[in-house]
C-alpha cells in the first residue's frame, strides 16, 4: 500500500512538471510570436530531456525565430564593417587634396603640358567665329591709349633702372597689382622708389612697418608687405639679387600666381610661355563667348581656366598683346558694372551686348543693403 501511494505520488509530480513546462511553453512561444523580436527581455529555460517532441518543437520554433532574428542582425553588419575598410573616403579626400596641389604649384613645363592635354569645347583650330573681326574692332577702340594701364601699368615699373633692378621693380609692381587699380600700384611703387626700396637688399633691410606703410592701400597691404620681404630674402640667396627667370621658380614665390608669374615671364625676360589674364581678360573673354569650360558650353570660374580655354586656339603671336589691349578695353568701355555697350564698335558680334546695362539697384536690393547698415 506504501509502494502504491509512492508511486501514484511520483505519478503525479511527474504529471505536474510536465504540466507546467508545457505552460511555459506556451507562454513563451505566444510572447515571442507576439511581440518584436528586438524587445523580448525573457531567459530561455533550459533543455529537458523529459520534453515531449511535440513541446519542444514549439520551443524550439520561439527560440528559432528570436536567435534567427539577432543573426541576420549581425549578418548584415559584419558585410559593412568589411566594406568600411576597403573603402576609405579619405582616398578621394587625398585625391582631390592632390590635384588642387597640383594645380597651385605648377611648374613651367608642367603647365604648359597641362595647358595642352585639357580638352576644351574650343580647341585648337576651332577658334571662335568671328574673333578677328572682333580683336581688330578692339584695336581701333584701343589706339586712342587712354586707359590706366596704358601710362601705368607693370611694365612701366623701374622702367628707368638697370636691368637687374628693374627686373625686381617689375616683380614687385606685379605682387602689388592683385586686387589694385593701376592708379593705386602705380603711386606705391613711386613711393617705394622715393625711399630706395626698389632693391632686394633694400627690402630686406626695411622694417616691414615701413613697407606696410608706404605701399597702402594696395588692396592687401599687410599680407603683401610680409610677402615682399620673403621674396627679398629669396632673390638674394638663391639668385644673388636677381629675379626667378623660370615659370616654375616664380611660382614657387610667396604670393605669386599663375596670372603674375606669366607676365613677369613676359616684361622682364622676354620669355612667353602662357597668356597673362587678369580679371579683365577673364570677364571680357567670357562675354564675348571665347572661352568655355572644359567638355561644356558654361563659362569658365577663373581666369585660369579661361587661360587654358584661351592658350587652345588664340595664336601664339597674340598671347602678349591679348592682356593689355583687353586690359584698357574692359578700364575704359567694357566695364565690370554697366559697360558702355552704346559706345562699342564690336556690340552687334558680342553675345552679352546690352544685357548688363542696368544703371541702379533695384529697389529691394537697396532695402536690403540699409537693413544690414542699420
Amino acid at each position: 500500500m506504501i509502494l502504491v501511494n509512492g508511486a501514484a505520488s511520483s505519478t503525479l509530480a511527474n504529471a505536474a512538471r510536465v504540466s507546467g513546462i508545457r505552460t511555459m511553453n506556451r507562454k513563451i512561444y505566444g510572447t515571442v510570436s507576439s511581440s518584436k523580436p528586438f524587445s523580448l527581455k525573457i531567459e530561455h529555460p533550459p533543455s529537458d530531456p523529459n520534453t515531449e517532441p511535440g513541446n519542444g518543437a514549439s520551443s524550439v520554433s520561439g527560440t528559432r525565430v528570436y536567435t534567427r532574428k539577432k543573426r541576420l542582425k549581425q549578418e548584415s553588419l559584419e558585410p559593412l564593417e568589411k566594406d568600411s575598410q576597403l573603402c576609405v573616403l579619405p582616398d578621394i579626400e587625398e585625391f582631390a587634396f592632390k590635384k588642387n596641389t597640383r594645380s597651385s604649384s605648377s611648374s613651367s613645363r608642367r603647365s604648359t603640358e597641362t595647358s595642352i592635354n585639357v580638352t576644351s569645347a574650343k580647341t585648337a583650330g576651332n577658334a571662335p567665329e568671328n574673333w578677328v573681326k572682333v580683336l581688330e574692332g578692339i584695336r581701333q577702340m584701343r589706339s586712342s591709349g587712354d586707359a590706366p594701364v596704358d601710362s601705368m601699368g607693370c611694365d612701366k615699373a623701374g622702367s628707368f633702372l638697370p636691368p637687374t633692378e628693374r627686373r625686381f621693380a617689375v616683380l614687385l609692381g606685379s605682387l602689388l597689382s592683385s586686387q589694385t587699380k593701376d592708379q593705386v600700384n602705380n603711386a606705391a611703387i613711386h613711393r617705394l622708389h622715393q625711399n630706395g626700396l626698389l632693391t632686394p637688399e633694400a627690402i630686406d633691410k626695411a622694417n616691414e612697418s615701413t613697407i606696410r606703410e608706404l605701399i597702402y592701400p594696395v588692396g592687401f597691404y599687410t599680407r603683401k608687405a610680409t610677402y615682399m620681404k620673403k621674396i627679398a630674402k629669396i632673390c638674394l640667396e638663391k639668385y644673388n639679387g636677381d629675379i626667378p627667370s623660370s615659370l616654375d621658380d616664380l611660382l614657387a614665390l610667396p604670393g605669386i600666381g599663375p596670372k603674375m608669374a606669366h607676365l613677369i615671364l613676359h616684361i622682364a625676360w622676354n620669355d612667353v610661355q602662357g597668356i597673362c589674364v587678369d580679371t579683365h581678360v577673364h570677364r571680357i573673354c567670357n562675354r564675348l563667348g571665347w572661352v568655355s569650360r572644359p567638355g561644356i558650353k558654361q563659362k569658365t570660374s577663373t581666369p585660369e581656366e579661361t587661360r587654358v580655354a584661351l592658350q587652345q586656339w588664340l595664336p601664339k603671336e597674340e598671347w602678349v598683346a591679348i592682356n593689355p589691349l583687353l586690359v584698357g578695353f574692359g578700364q575704359t568701355i567694357c566695364t565690370p558694372l554697366r559697360p558702355r555697350c552704346e559706345t562699342c564698335s564690336v556690340a552687334k558680334l558680342c553675345p552679352a551686348a546690352f544685357k548688363e546695362t542696368s544703371t541702379s539697384p533695384s529697389p529691394k536690393l537697396k532695402k536690403s543693403k540699409q537693413s544690414k547698415q542699420l
